[in-house]
């Protein structure tokens, strides 16, 4: 019998099967869904910093504050009022997912600034959460704010979360940090859980015939994984956080090849929402006749066996793969 379960940030899970932060679980239909089509644990989307300080109306005030003089700045920011769920309507689907599902539930708060917002965190425990995903989205772009700066507002922000709340928390983090092992060990030591690979930043797009920004969604390909799967293979064995990979997991191969370099579990979104929630099913006996045929008893026998200390070429983790790629390409050309 093929054991897949694994444990993720102290929890005991069925599968590395995770549906990622997305408008599916805005549903409570759909996360039981998500549950019966074989989802290990569920990750709700996110309750944004903006949206809880604007319950205050503090925020939309100074994003309006002469808005007459320059219209066309307002247009960058979000309408605040069609964001998610608002604080207690967010808390108050959270209870109704636990009582009505047998799979953890992983709230998902979503800012940068330290402040009052993140006694969310405690609010979401005792809403009967099993962690928190800390998912950190910020683009810098002040040029007189340094990389340490950024950094510090990272570890900051996870150590007043942590000194909240008891339950667990994994941290999203981007994939810009200059290096990326080296802040990846700064947040294990202020306490993160686990490392979630990587934050999607969706990028604006211009409007040439209304000469506008424009946002637009673009779900992701299991390309986008390679990413991920360079850095978890690097920093699997080196920190004490468990790793998650999220952006690109679309198969039942991709979430081997997480699994292999040392990811814990395998969240996805984009799969889903292209294909519906029963098409986690399909994945899921895709993955069991994987390992059955390739004659893997487990998914903790796999874990980290392709990761960088484990693999006959460890450099290919790094600069030489660079080299190799591109020696080989030259000759495909000639």
């Amino acid at each position: 019998m093929i054991d897949l379960s694994t444990t993720y940030m102290g929890l005991n899970l069925k599968n590395p099967l995770v549906p990622s932060a997305s408008p599916l679980s805005k549903s409570l239909d759909t996360l039981k869904r998500l549950e019966d089509h074989g989802a290990a644990a569920v990750v709700m989307y996110s309750l944004f910093e903006e949206q809880i300080e604007h319950e205050s109306l503090e925020l939309n005030y100074y994003l309006n504050y002469g808005a007459e003089s320059y219209a066309e700045a307002v247009s960058y920011f979000p309408d605040l009022g069609n964001y998610n769920l608002s604080g207690e309507q967010y808390l108050e689907h959270l209870r109704k997912a636990k009582a009505a599902m047998g799979i953890p539930v992983i709230a998902s708060l979503n800012g940068i600034s330290r402040g009052g917002w993140t006694r969310y965190a405690k609010l979401m425990e005792e809403a009967g959460a099993d962690g928190i995903e800390l998912n950190v989205y910020h683009v810098p772009a002040d040029p007189f704010v340094n990389s340490g700066a950024v950094e510090q507002m990272y570890l900051d922000l996870v150590r007043e979360v942590k000194s909240t709340i008891k339950i667990p928390v994994a941290v999203k983090m981007m994939h810009f940090f200059s290096s990326i092992p080296y802040m990846a060990a700064q947040l294990d030591q202020v306490g993160a859980d686990a490392l979630v690979m990587f934050n999607r930043f969706y990028q604006p797009d211009i409007d040439l015939e209304n000469l506008e920004v424009v946002a637009n969604l673009t779900l992701s390909s299991s390309y986008e994984l390679r990413l991920r799967l360079r850095w978890a293979a690097i920093l699997f064995g080196q920190i004490k956080a468990d790793l998650a990979l999220t952006g690109g997991v679309h198969t039942a191969e991709d979430v081997v090849k997480a699994m292999m370099v040392g990811a814990k579990v395998a969240q996805m979104a984009s799969v889903l929402l292209h294909n519906g929630v029963h098409h986690l099913g399909d994945i899921l006996v895709d993955l069991r006749r994987w390992l059955e045929t390739h004659e893997y008893e487990s998914i903790k026998q796999m874990q980290g066996s392709m990761s960088q200390r484990n693999v006959a070429n460890p450099a290919a983790f790094e600069r030489a793969n660079y080299m190799k790629v591109l020696n080989s390409f030259e000759l495909r050309v000639i």
